[in-house]
């Protein structure tokens, strides 16, 4: 297929697109390129995700499963196990994860097997979008590369572009249809076809000049996250010296209307982005002999906020005469935002984890998120909400603010509650401890009833 062909049959809605990996970002896009009016193959080798999605069952929040019964009902949505259908499609979305490994190195071994099956079923004119967040250079070095080996010319026998993802789950205002989506081409050509392609799907394309700059820009809004947070944190450590408290300086310093942006501290940064974007920019740009002094530090600040809750709450149980070792703890939540199920990279599972190496004995309450595997392999499933077994716990500690908790009524069981998102910022209550206000000696008198 030339590229006047394919160009032709994304104006007219003809061509068969494809996604590959249908996970938080990849079944969204496939639901807004069948309301653009293609018709979609959805490919993910996990059977349990297909077989749900052809019975009209959807996994992901974000996604009702009434829309996906409609699309596969309408033969619009097609999803698969078989790459074998990629001789059929006419442009390859791919969406699959990039996780980093143990030494904090990038994991693209998704996208080498991806690209290993397109080199098995890829026919002459397809338009290949890599969506997945990764380093500077990946498209070219491992899409490229390889199919230039077999002899196909990029922007000739086949087009290639890079647009990252900006996903965010549980947003109520911006989905995949109305975030603003960047795109780069290997070739004008390429960038000419993506942006017909996406201009069909969402509401607003911006091309830029190269995959490599729509990389890095992923990179940049992330890493700008990351290091904002860190700075922050690192401010609610030093107001908790100083007993002062950060949330009223923020509130404070966002009365400013130029020149300042809101940042709040945590437990710790989640979700697959902001925890793995930085290291991927840090690690490629090692490559060029140059280190980033800024990410390594945010990297290092943020990672350690799970320690530091444990601190904290170990402080606050001492006030009480009462040690982490054999007190019973609850999490408050452990998606890693609110109102959400998702658990990827969520702080609260490193905070679970050493919650248990210090000798508590520790539950969670996430009406989301209720169960995930823990360092054992061991399924660990939420505690129903029960006031008068909450009231029993040594000390809560607050790690996800969902708006479905019943925080008025959490504060008056008189149970010690480690904050650790201002949740209960309208609660006066002597047994709310909060992040990064420090805890006054003048107050242990009060709290032990001495």
């Amino acid at each position: 297929m030339t590229y006047n062909i394919l160009k032709e049959n994304l104006q007219n809605k003809t061509a068969k697109v494809g996604v590959v990996g249908l996970g938080y970002v990849g079944l969204p896009l496939a639901m807004e390129m069948v309301k653009g009016g293609f018709t979609v193959y959805g490919i993910d080798l996990d059977e349990h995700k297909v077989k749900s999605l052809l019975d009209g069952e959807s996994y992901i929040q974000d996604v009702p499963s009434s829309m996906v019964a409609d699309a596969v009902g309408s033969g619009k949505f097609v999803p698969t196990n078989r790459f074998e259908t990629i001789r059929e499609l006419d442009t390859i979305s791919i969406c699959v994860p990039t996780p980093l490994s143990e030494n904090q190195d990038p994991d693209t071994s998704f996208i080498v097997s991806v690209v290993n099956e397109i080199k098995s079923y890829i026919k002459k004119g397809t338009l290949i979008v890599l969506e997945s967040t990764t380093y500077p250079g990946t498209t070219e070095e491992l899409i490229e590369y390889e199919l230039e080996a077999m002899g196909l010319t990029v922007g000739r026998d086949y087009f290639l572009c890079f647009s990252p993802e900006r996903v965010d789950p549980g947003n109520p205002d911006y989905n995949t249809f109305n975030t603003p989506k960047v795109i780069g081409g290997t070739t004008e050509k390429c960038k000419e076809l993506g942006v017909t392609l996406y201009n069909n799907v969402v509401k607003t394309v911006v091309p830029v000049s190269s995959p490599k700059v729509a990389e890095m820009s992923k990179l940049l809004e992330n890493t700008f996250r990351s290091v904002n947070i860190a700075f922050v944190n690192e401010l609610a450590m030093m107001c908790d010296r100083m007993a002062i408290d950060v949330w009223e300086v923020i509130r404070a310093a966002s009365t400013k209307p130029f020149g300042f942006m809101s940042f709040y501290p945590g437990p710790g940064i989640g979700g697959h982005c902001i925890p793995l974007d930085p290291m991927y920019l840090s690690w490629k740009a090692k490559e060029f002999r140059f280190y980033s002094k800024f990410i390594e530090l945010a990297q290092s600040i943020n990672d350690n906020m799970p320690e530091y809750v444990l601190n904290q709450t170990a402080q606050v149980l001492n006030v009480y005469a009462k040690s982490i070792r054999n007190s019973k703890v609850l999490i408050l939540g452990m998606s890693y935002k609110p109102d959400i199920d998702d658990l990827r990279e969520s702080p609260g599972l490193e905070i679970y984890e050493l919650f248990k190496k210090s000798g508590a004995k520790v539950d969670y309450y996430d009406p989301y998120a209720t169960s995930f595997k823990d360092e054992q392999g061991h399924v660990v499933h939420t505690v129903k909400y029960d006031t008068e077994t909450f009231s029993q716990y040594d000390c809560m500690v607050l790690i996800t603010n969902h708006r479905s908790f019943s925080y008025h009524e959490l504060a008056e069981m008189g149970v010690p509650i480690i904050d650790t998102r201002n949740a209960f910022a309208d609660i006066k209550s002597d047994n709310i401890h909060k992040l990064g206000t420090g805890i006054h000696q003048k107050d242990v008198k009060v709290l032990v009833g001495a």
